[in-house]
């Protein structure tokens, strides 16, 4: 598989990476499975976060015995020394190693303060971290992070929906030889293909996207389109096009920052219903359990903290609002239909 070099990091990845978020849902001998497919693939270049539950633990479990072959990026979201040593001792536990090759500050609000930066750079001292990251959702914030010259690469959401000024971040990381590591690159799961975002990303030779796996069947689609890389021709560009059309505007990418609901909202999936309703096989979604789980919408109690907490600054209860009149109807004509 072909490689890149990740900005100053000088880590050869392959240009295509595994995130590993949703192996959190697998078992763990599946989970372990599944990684070591990918590795065996080609994939060199796997990424997760101490706040993926397990996830630290399956890769310890599926790709140790060939730890020395494979970069692994991760990631804390503590904001105090104590936490930070904490989460940094249990992730190399979990993963069974004695060093991580990217650490990353996990989606900080702010620049991390000079304390945080202190504690990377004293673990990159003793050889527990080899590089020092940070991710982000908010361009603002990444761009700061950027400019300060304190990290080796950002990973920020990228996909065929990305904005011009989102790829001009993509521009500025290679100015300053910073590596980029994007993700959501199916936009939370709202693109049905890998290929236009392979193909529209494919042009910035310091940047590995991290596709979110879980089942053989992704990462089968992932490798195969790495044997033939898509082009970004016309009918790539128009299609790219279609999708950006039926999702324009503001919408839920999934992440689950927002959760947990204090009211059970199943908040990732229902404010993005509308869109997984039109752009995936709706019948999955029109099921007696999943119309029960909508109407949880009806018990929110107004405490906007999923607003507070999604890093995409959306009006999150205007969405769901919105997103349950719309299933609403969607149902009562499916459901009519079947009549």
């Amino acid at each position: 598989m072909e490689k890149i070099i990740l900005g100053s990091t000088g880590i050869a990845a392959t240009r295509s990476g595994f995130g590993a978020l949703p192996i959190q849902r697998l078992s763990k001998p599946d989970a372990a499975a599944l990684l070591y497919r990918a590795y065996e693939g080609g994939i060199n270049f796997f990424d997760t976060a101490n706040a993926y539950s397990d996830s630290e633990e399956k890769i310890g479990m599926g790709l140790n015995k060939v730890r020395g072959e494979i970069f692994i990026a991760t990631k804390t979201g503590s904001n105090t020394p104590d936490g930070f040593w904490k989460h940094l001792e249990l992730s190399l536990t979990r993963m069974k190693t004695d060093y991580i090759d990217i650490y990353q500050f996990h989606n900080p609000s702010a620049m991390p303060s000079d304390e945080m930066l202190s504690c990377m750079i004293k673990a990159k001292a003793q050889g527990m971290i080899r590089h020092i990251g940070v991710t982000a959702h908010r361009l603002d914030v990444a761009r700061q992070e950027v400019e300060s010259g304190a990290f080796e690469t950002l990973q920020f959401p990228l996909s065929a929906l990305s904005s011009e000024a989102d790829l001009d971040l993509v521009r500025l990381c290679k100015e300053k030889n910073m590596g980029v590591i994007g993700m959501k690159g199916l936009a939370g799961g709202l693109l049905t293909s890998a290929a236009p975002s392979m193909a529209y990303l494919r042009r910035f030779d310091n940047l590995v996207p991290i596709w979110g796996f879980q089942r053989d069947s992704e990462l089968d689609e992932v490798l195969e389109l790495e044997k033939n890389p898509p082009a970004l021709d016309e009918a790539m560009l128009a299609r790219i096009e279609k999708d950006r059309r039926e999702l324009a505007g503001d919408f839920c990418r999934g992440c689950g920052y927002c959760l947990p609901c204090p009211a059970g909202i199943p908040i990732n999936n229902a404010a993005r219903m509308p869109q997984l309703l039109r752009r995936s096989p709706s019948a999955n979604w029109l099921t007696e359990e999943m119309a029960a789980e909508m109407e949880k919408i009806e018990n929110c109690i107004g405490c906007r903290a999923c607003a507070k907490r999604c890093p995409y600054q959306l009006d999150t209860p205007a969405l769901l609002k919105a997103s349950l009149a719309d299933y609403r109807a969607f149902r009562r004509e499916f459901l009519a239909g079947q009549k």
